[in-house]
């Protein structure tokens, strides 16, 4: 008798506590997430996520100079144990690399419905909303508007030579666009390409914001960008002007990188990890990322527009298989390596 009333007095408390949690999100462990958008941009989400739903969010950002590589590497090196709940990442890539290392838990967020399904995970491991449209970004003191780029392969004209700059083309975004020119233009091609811009005496700068930067301050000309980082910098005042390369129809289009979400397989915190996922993916949020100083440009029909950015309607889209970008990316990066220094 005496031992059933233990077990039966356990069993009470144990559903007083599970009461008493589902009343008090405070007592929920931390969510975990790693975070490549920039912490200016997406610390503010993160807070009003807590503030909204009491769920405290612990997050580690990435660095300038390895932008996503870092984050990823550390999901990699944690994964007999993970440390995190929620990878928020800046680019696709290496999101798909992260599900094909069978590292990514399968989850729908509640509004994954009213995402275009191009950007989403067919089987749910990654979901994608919030793009970066890959720029040129121009100095307008600097270059006449007769003279201005409409392509990136501009950038190989000998006019512009040593008055260029990319961002290193083994991290972030810059990584991602190279793997998918590969994709895109075949080897050949984007092998010439690379090779002609090395030529050209491109400088290469330690990320996408230093490329921006440089090019405001008149440093150089032209430089090779994400929307996100020009569109700071415009609306400070500089003379810069934002440029969406390739729209014309013998051209290959102007590359979307659309932000991914995704939940870490074992995850510490399984459930604050699928109530990150309900809150951040959702049309509300990528109006907020879109009104926002980043402009992140909203995938989902239901966001509202943004005056920040070109009329998106008159920019030609580049036709991308991300999954063969993401095939490719290590031979990219063995073939870029010959010609930049990591």
């Amino acid at each position: 008798m005496i031992r059933r009333r233990t077990l039966l007095e356990s069993a009470l408390l144990a559903r007083l506590f599970s009461q008493n949690l589902s009343a008090n999100p405070r007592l929920y462990p931390k969510i975990t997430a790693y975070v490549a958008l920039d912490r200016e941009f997406s610390d503010p989400l993160l807070d009003q996520f807590t503030k909204e739903t009491h769920l405290e969010v612990r997050a580690k950002f990435d660095v300038e100079s390895t932008k996503t590589i870092g984050l990823v590497n550390s999901i990699r090196s944690e994964s007999a144990r993970p440390r995190v709940d929620v990878f928020w990442n800046n680019e696709i890539i290496h999101t798909i690399r992260l599900k094909k290392a069978g590292l990514l838990e399968e989850y729908t967020p509640t509004s994954a419905d009213e995402f275009p399904s191009q950007f989403r995970d067919p089987d749910g491991h990654w979901h994608g909303f919030a793009a970066r449209a890959r720029v040129l970004i121009m100095n307008t003191k600097l270059v006449a508007e007769k003279d201005q780029p409409t392509s990136i392969n501009d950038l190989t004209l000998p006019q512009w030579r040593r008055k260029i700059a990319i961002a290193k083309p083994f991290f972030g975004t810059t990584a991602t666009h190279a793997a998918s020119l590969y994709a895109t233009m075949g080897v050949e091609k984007a092998d010439k390409f690379f090779a002609d811009l090395h030529r050209n005496q491109v400088q290469v700068l330690g990320g996408n914001k230093p490329v921006a930067e440089a090019v405001a301050a008149g440093r150089i000309a032209i430089g090779l960008t994400d929307t996100d980082d020009a569109l700071v910098l415009k609306a400070q005042g500089h003379p810069v002007k934002l440029i969406y390369p390739d729209r014309n129809s013998d051209q290959f289009g102007t590359l979307f990188i659309p932000n991914t979400l995704a939940m870490i397989k074992n995850s510490p915190n399984p459930e604050g990890a699928q109530r990150l996922l309900d809150w951040l993916y959702r049309p509300e949020v990528e109006t907020l990322l879109a009104n926002g100083p980043s402009g992140q440009i909203p995938l989902s029909p239901k966001a509202r527009n943004s005056p920040k950015w070109d009329d998106l309607n008159s920019v030609k889209p580049m036709k991308l298989d991300f999954e063969k970008a993401a095939e490719l990316f290590d031979d990219v990066m063995k073939r870029l390596s010959g010609l930049f220094q990591k």
